[in-house]
């Protein structure tokens, strides 16, 4: 099968992302302080041990055109690095990712930008790391300052920003653009009440039959009213699939169930 037809078969099943045996290791070197007398034999020589960190294990999900996939676990679960995997910023150490149409990702809040320029130019760096041309930045480029609310901010060093007006900006270029696939990592955990509103709003707005959302995020709340389907990941694999009312109760009984357990150690 050519890719051109692997292609057209998924997009007739509406699959926007497909995700496959998925896993991720990294590996981390650790030096280990020697004594007075072994540092005099080895000649002030450390040795170093190689650590294998296991981040993503046999991760398989498919996302639909349509789907509106929350992603929900503990810090360190692999949330992130998932959506990293799945965006094309990091390369998977296994296994393989499918993606059928453009992606916008707003990861750890405008992970690309840079605070020495202005918001303006952020914009466009932003779109055109979004796949944008710089024609289509300059027609969305009202429509996202008017999103942001920043005012004449816009024309200020991004370092002098509050972490609001970060969030803002990063927000407002990665939903205004319309993409087919869109990725927001804890976009609405940071603002104010007003604006987180008016994102979760937007992004309401954008779930529709041809484009698919995936939201990571720790808001319970947020995940059950906005998505139809959620996920949950605990070190790095994949506990539960399905209605976000169902894995979110039982995500939450893991929870209690390890807060009660370690209190019961410390008795």
């Amino acid at each position: 099968m050519s890719l051109s037809d692997f292609n057209h078969e998924h997009a007739q099943h509406g699959i926007a992302v497909s995700v496959r045996d998925l896993g991720l290791t990294y590996t981390t070197s650790i030096e280990k302080k020697p004594t007075l007398k072994a540092r005099f034999k080895s000649l002030g020589r450390g040795k170093k041990y190689t650590r294998i960190v296991p981040a993503l294990t046999d991760v398989n999900i498919d996302v639909h055109y349509g789907a509106v996939l929350g992603i929900i676990g503990s810090n360190g679960a692999g949330k992130s690095t998932l959506m990293r995997v799945i965006s094309g910023i990091i390369p998977p150490s296994q296994g393989r990712v499918e993606v059928y149409g453009s992606v916008s990702t707003l990861l750890a809040l405008g992970v690309g930008f840079n605070p020495s320029m202005t918001g303006r130019d952020n914009v466009y760096l932003g779109g055109l790391a979004a796949g944008m041309s710089r024609e289509e930045i300059d027609n969305h480029f009202d429509a996202i300052a008017d999103f942001s609310e920043l005012g004449e901010a816009i024309d200020a060093p991004m370092r002098t920003y509050s972490s609001g007006m970060f969030a803002r900006l990063a927000f407002s270029v990665a939903a205004v653009v319309e993409p087919d696939i869109l990725i927001i990592d804890e976009a609405l955990s940071t603002g104010d009440a007003k604006f987180k509103e008016k994102s979760l709003n937007r992004i309401k707005e954008l779930r529709s039959a041809d484009r698919a959302l995936i939201l990571v995020s720790h808001a319970l709340a947020t995940i059950e009213d906005i998505c139809n389907e959620v996920i949950w990941l605990n070190k790095g694999k994949l506990m539960m699939r399905g209605n976000p009312t169902e894995v979110i109760t039982a995500y939450r009984e893991f929870v209690n169930a390890r807060k009660s357990a370690s209190s019961d150690e410390d008795v």
